[in-house]
């Protein structure tokens, strides 16, 4: 059997795409997989952010230059090569990017727009919450939502600002900015990266 399996092997040609250096603490495999590389367009815009997988192939086949080494990155055997995961790429070629106007609203934007940050008492956030309750017709929105820590949350429960005397710390808005597409995907952002990112990235 074992025979048989190298035959096969040698007529289709198949050759793993890539190892991961076994050097790698064992706990680090969850990081493996959710891990995720910025890619740049050629004019340094945010993107999007690429499976480890994905920025490796596109730096062996020469579509991407690495702009951000990461010395703890993980480690890739080729046949050929060996390469660290970098943080950030850039496209050698650019690449037109279809305009949208508004920015769909996920709750990693959210945490992002709103700094990870209670719009009502300013501690850490942990939820979002409707500033007009959905039960009294308040819309699932930019404008209407805010994150809240837990407790806010809960004392608020589907009361009005104004029942409670509450105001908000800032007014909520729909962000501006191409890079605000990718913050809306990306919940744990590499400390690299914010200098690609702009204002709510930090």
């Amino acid at each position: 059997m074992a025979q048989r399996k190298r035959n096969v092997a040698g007529k289709t040609g198949v050759r793993p795409l890539h190892s991961v250096d076994t050097h790698a603490p064992a706990q680090e495999s969850s990081v493996w997989g959710r891990r995720r590389v910025l890619l740049l367009n050629s004019t340094y815009e945010p993107l999007t952010a690429l499976p480890i997988r994905r920025a490796v192939v596109m730096l062996m086949c020469g579509k991407a230059d690495v702009v951000h080494d990461d010395p703890n990155g993980p480690v890739i055997h080729s046949a050929a090569r060996m390469i660290t995961v970098p943080s950030v790429i850039r496209l050698r070629t650019y690449v037109r990017v279809p305009y949208r106007a508004r920015i769909p609203m996920t709750r990693a934007a959210l945490m992002h727009r709103d700094r990870f940050r209670c719009a009502y008492c300013g501690a850490k956030a942990d939820t979002v919450d409707h500033v007009v309750p959905r039960s009294r017709g308040g819309d699932h929105s930019w404008e209407n939502c805010v994150a809240a820590c837990a407790a806010c949350n809960h004392r608020k429960a589907d009361k009005l600002l104004t029942e409670l005397g509450w105001t908000l710390r800032h007014t909520p808005t729909p962000p501006k900015g191409q890079h605000w597409r990718l913050l809306s995907a990306v919940k744990e952002l590499d400390p690299a990266w914010v200098r690609y990112l702009g204002e709510g990235a930090a």
